[in-house]
């Protein structure tokens, strides 16, 4: 038991920058408070001490703010930060170095008794605050899920749960890390940086298509107002050939009167 102990203080100090001593650790940090009670409270629910695991657990939850089922099942150097409002239910099992911040639910949609309702979390996963994740599916390994995401299917291992209901991000490239928190491989929060998030890139593309076709409406119309232009230009100068074409007509139909006239008096 005091290995676990010595793991999940080595655990926190190792993801929480404001951790500065292991004493700090385990005086003030509720989540470590938490799972060591659960711990307590799920033994005795293993061993058929069910209201007594009830009992632990409320005051656990009362001490902590953070309301663990004596039958969820925890693994090692699990860290709940802050730890203020989570919820995890019976059937609810999380890998080893998961990382669950406040807010956090893992609840279940169904109602039948002794099913597997709640989720099951993958090593290394990390659950952002106030994310719900719901159902009796699997958020696969160093799987990520944003903060204040719904999540009611399953996350594939290595991608990211964003929004509600929540979308499945994938790294398209593997990055190099820049700095320390990237070498380490932890991301707080579920952040992922330099995640491309497809509706995002759908409504930038969409955006720039609609820039694109205004640009060319307006060529468009430049172009139709030059033609109106020459149009112009050639029916006024066809109006003009029109006329001297008239004036030559009748001027030609007066010669061929005269000639005509001249042509009968010579004939008289």
């Amino acid at each position: 038991m005091f290995d676990r102990l010595r793991e999940d203080i080595a655990a926190i100090r190792e993801r929480d920058p404001a951790a500065r001593s292991a004493w700090e650790v385990v005086t003030c940090y509720p989540g470590l408070h938490a799972i060591a009670l659960h711990r307590i409270a799920n033994a005795c629910w293993r061993g058929q001490w069910r209201w007594l695991a009830r009992f632990v657990s409320q005051i656990a939850r009362f001490l902590t703010g953070i309301e663990i089922h004596p039958g969820a099942t925890l693994g090692r150097r699990v860290f709940i930060d802050h730890g203020m409002g989570v919820v995890i239910g019976e059937t609810a099992e999380i890998g080893d170095d998961c990382t669950i911040y406040q807010g956090v639910t893992l609840g279940g949609t169904s109602l039948t008794r002794g099913a597997k309702r709640h989720p099951t979390l993958g090593r290394g996963v990390i659950v952002g605050a106030g994310a719900k994740v719901l159902g009796g599916f699997t958020v696969g390994a160093d799987a990520k899920i944003g903060s204040n995401a719904v999540v009611v299917k399953p996350v594939p291992a290595g991608g990211t749960a964003v929004g509600n209901p929540a979308r499945i991000v994938m790294p398209a490239v593997a990055k190099k890390p820049s700095d320390e928190t990237a070498k380490s491989g932890f991301c707080a929060y579920g952040i992922t940086p330099n995640a491309d998030d497809p509706v995002s890139l759908a409504i930038h593309g969409l955006i720039d298509h609609a820039s694109t076709q205004t640009q060319r409406i307006d060529d468009i119309v430049a172009a139709l107002e030059r033609l109106g232009a020459r149009v112009e230009a050639l029916n006024a100068v066809d109006g003009a050939a029109l006329v001297d074409l008239k004036r030559l007509c009748t001027s030609m139909d007066g010669k061929a009167a005269d000639e005509r006239a001249a042509s009968l008096e010579r004939a008289s």
